[in-house]
């Protein structure tokens, strides 16, 4: 388990551009905290170290979105927000199991509690904290 505290924006951007060289290679990473406490912000950091230059937004309302690897043009990075699914049929119908059959794809999900069939393989699961209105703590855990 590792433990950081960030004191900005910017801050929780830096520390996911870190993490983001541990997967260059694809993996799974499961983001959990409040509403607003900086899981989009952390994978805004993180697609922009893999070179990805797209503006990152929250997937809440469309579920997922995907970006090209520049330096992997056979895979992709996911970021879900399954939020708003409630039962397991919805959660299967955005195909999250064909997706994972590329081990090179990298997956962020939020709220991925609710998915009952992720892959037998490691994941790494990050839980953000509030502090106060601009500090976090965020907790790794392999």
């Amino acid at each position: 388990m590792r433990k950081f505290i960030t004191n900005s924006a910017e801050e929780t951007q830096q520390l996911a551009a870190k993490l983001s060289q541990e997967f260059k290679n694809g993996g799974i990473i499961t983001l959990d905290g409040p509403l607003g406490a900086g899981k989009t912000t952390f994978v805004a950091g993180f697609a922009k170290e893999l070179g990805i230059k797209s503006k990152i937004l929250s997937p809440t309302y469309i579920l997922m979105r995907q970006y090209d690897l520049p330096y992997e043009k056979q895979a992709k990075l996911f970021h879900i927000d399954l939020y708003r699914l409630e039962d397991k049929q919805e959660i299967d119908s955005i195909g999250l199991n064909e997706l994972f059959l590329n081990p090179k794809n990298i997956f962020l999900i939020e709220w991925a509690e609710k998915l009952t069939n992720l892959p037998k393989t490691k994941i790494t699961k990050i839980q953000f904290e509030y502090l106060n209105d601009t500090s976090r703590q965020i907790i790794i855990t392999d």
